[in-house]
C-alpha cells in the first residue's frame, strides 16, 4: 500500500506577560484551508531539510522573528486533521521575551500577534490541542 503522507511543522512560541500570565504566537491565515483564522506559525517541511530548521523558516517567514532555543515537544498525526493531506506535525516550542522580538507578518500569514493565552480566538486545525500540549509540557497548568 502506497502511503501519502505530508510532514509538516508547528511552532509554539510563548511569551510571560507580567502580571497577565503567558501569551502565544499567533498568525492569520492568508489562504484557505481556514482562510481568515488564527493559527500556529508552521507548514510543510521540504523534501531536503532538517525539521527544526522547517520550523525555524516557517517563524521567520509567517512572523518575522527568530528562535534558537526551540525543542520538539510532540508529534500530531490524527487522520483528517489537515483537510487537503494526511499531515503529520511535529511540535516544537519556546519561551522568548517579546521586547526581543518584532513581529512581522510574511508569506501565508497577514497578521501576527501575541494572544494571551486566557483569551484565545477560535484556532484553525487542531492547534488548540497542540497549545495545550505545550503548555503541559512546560508546566503553565
Amino acid at each position: 500500500m502506497k502511503q501519502d503522507i505530508k510532514v509538516s511543522v508547528d511552532a509554539v512560541i510563548f511569551c510571560k506577560e507580567n502580571p497577565d500570565g503567558y501569551s502565544v504566537l499567533l498568525i492569520k491565515r492568508k489562504f484557505e484551508p481556514f482562510k481568515n483564522h488564527w493559527a500556529l506559525p508552521g507548514g510543510l517541511v521540504n523534501n531536503e531539510e532538517p525539521l527544526e530548521e522547517a520550523a525555524r523558516r516557517e517563524l521567520k517567514e509567517e512572523a518575522g522573528i527568530e528562535v534558537n532555543n526551540l525543542e520538539q515537544f510532540h508529534a500530531f498525526g490524527k487522520p483528517g486533521r489537515d483537510l487537503r493531506n494526511r499531515v503529520v506535525s511535529i511540535a516544537y516550542t519556546a519561551l522568548v521575551s517579546k521586547k526581543d522580538h518584532s513581529l512581522k507578518a510574511d508569506t501565508d500569514a497577514s497578521e501576527a500577534s501575541w494572544f494571551n493565552l486566557n483569551q484565545l480566538p477560535e484556532l484553525a486545525f487542531d492547534h488548540l490541542e497542540i497549545i495545550h500540549r505545550a503548555m503541559e509540557r512546560l508546566n503553565f497548568r
